[in-house]
């Protein structure tokens, strides 16, 4: 009988993955970063009552763009101008003197 043979550890001392091994380990860092995604997102205002649609009466010598400014500043115009027309029902762009305008909620 002869001396046992006893392996010796690798002179690099580095890991080797197989690629089952990779692929476990990229699993667990995606299932890991969507945890975290879940974790830290910031919580959606689907559940809050909605409560009046915000309105707005249109004021002499007022235009869309007027309302839109004055009502949402910081918005781009043209797309708060858009969303009036929409949930007003206007085809075009005049509005009267008096008119109740139902606005876009901010957001």
């Amino acid at each position: 009988m002869g001396a046992p043979v006893i392996s010796q550890p690798s002179r690099h001392g580095r890991l080797r993955l197989t690629r089952r091994g990779r692929v476990v380990l990229v699993v667990f860092f995606l299932v890991l970063v969507a945890g975290l995604a879940v974790a830290l997102a910031p919580s959606s205002r689907a559940a809050d009552p909605p409560g009046p649609a915000p309105t707005a009466v249109v004021l002499p010598g007022d235009t869309l763009w007027s309302v839109a400014e004055r009502h949402r500043p910081g918005r781009r115009p043209f797309r708060v101008i858009d969303e009036i027309r929409r949930l007003n029902g206007i085809d075009g762009y005049t509005i009267h003197a008096g008119q109740r305008l139902t606005l876009p909620r901010e957001r």
